[in-house]
């Protein structure tokens, strides 16, 4: 028989919640009903996407599903795991939809459809490691400088006494190392889906993501931001105060520095071994001339000056 992707029928991630999935399934459903589509093939496709919804809609069932893994391709010849009817309790059968009888080969060897699926051992009969888990935490930029502690909460697949298959809410404490960077990935092990026959638990992947931020932007170790600068400072050079994630230090402007000028604090980005740097992009900020004296004093420094900034575009 060919395995069959559920996920991929109904056009969701296999992180999708149960909401999401009753949602891509009334859609579909509405397509390919062969009463009012006009696909050539609805037909088929409202069969495929009624048997994706029964497997996936029921946790305990989806829960088994997830089971067999990810790393199934649709169409690939598959074989259910040993004594995999002996695994689950769902109801000796028990189907729902009004199209039933049309389930493929496929569906009816993990769900089935028997009596003998009311009689399973007090334990799996085999040994498997649970599957690896994956998902995203965003932090902000502070904690990638100074590390922090983050609770977080995602959906685990256990195994019960009976042998049942369900899903459960599960909330850990997750440290978040000092030096982590957008898109690096903590591995926390045994974290993961629970495993048959007494094996261990699979490992959960987090992978670090970044709030977006007010004023400063990450790419890799370095850390970006813009300053503005008045044109008195950035003619005749200064000291200024500038932000960082973790407080306040001082920058030197050079003198003659333009608008789009980037300096660099090095080692002032996130820290690590080698920690990276913060690149201050100068923005020039004129300010304006509101008062006659303002206005004056503009009047004064133009007159002191013969440049022109047109004079490379020949005016």
């Amino acid at each position: 028989m060919k395995y069959k992707d559920y996920y991929k029928i109904l056009g969701i991630d296999r992180d999708a919640d149960q909401a999401e999935v009753k949602k891509a399934y009334r859609k579909l459903a509405r397509k390919y009903h062969p009463d009012v589509s006009k696909v050539t093939n609805a037909e088929e496709k409202f069969k495929e996407v009624n048997e994706a919804y029964e497997a996936l809609k029921d946790p305990e069932k989806r829960a088994a599903y997830d089971r067999v893994g990810s790393n199934w391709k649709s169409g690939q010849d598959f074989t259910p795991p040993p004594d995999w009817e002996r695994q689950f309790d769902f109801g000796g059968g028990g189907y729902t939809s009004a199209n039933s009888d049309h389930f493929s080969s496929f569906f009816e060897s993990l769900f089935g459809g028997g009596p003998s699926f009311k009689q399973r051992p007090r334990q799996p009969s085999y040994s498997q490691k649970g599957q690896d888990i994956h998902a995203k935490i965003n932090i902000n930029i502070e904690d990638a400088y100074l590390g922090n502690s983050k609770t977080i909460s995602f959906q685990q697949a256990n195994i019960d006494n009976n042998g049942h298959s369900y899903l459960k809410e599960k909330s850990i404490n997750v440290r978040i190392p000092k030096g982590v960077v957008q898109g690096q990935t903590i591995r926390l092990r045994g974290q993961g889906n629970a495993g048959f026959g007494g094996s261990e638990s699979g490992d959960l992947y987090l992978e670090i993501g970044f709030n977006q931020h007010r004023i400063f932007r990450t790419q890799g170790k370095n850390v970006f931001i813009d300053l503005p600068v008045t044109p008195w400072e950035a003619a005749l050079g200064a000291k200024v105060t500038i932000p960082t994630p973790i407080g306040n230090v001082e920058l030197s402007i050079p003198m003659n520095s333009e608008t789009g000028q980037t300096l660099r604090m090095k080692g002032r980005g996130i820290p690590s071994k080698t920690p990276g740097d913060l690149l201050v992009k100068l923005k020039l900020s004129t300010p304006p001339a509101k008062t006659n004296e303002e206005r004056a004093a503009y009047k004064a420094f133009s007159e002191s000056f013969t440049f022109n900034p047109r004079s490379q575009l020949g005016v």
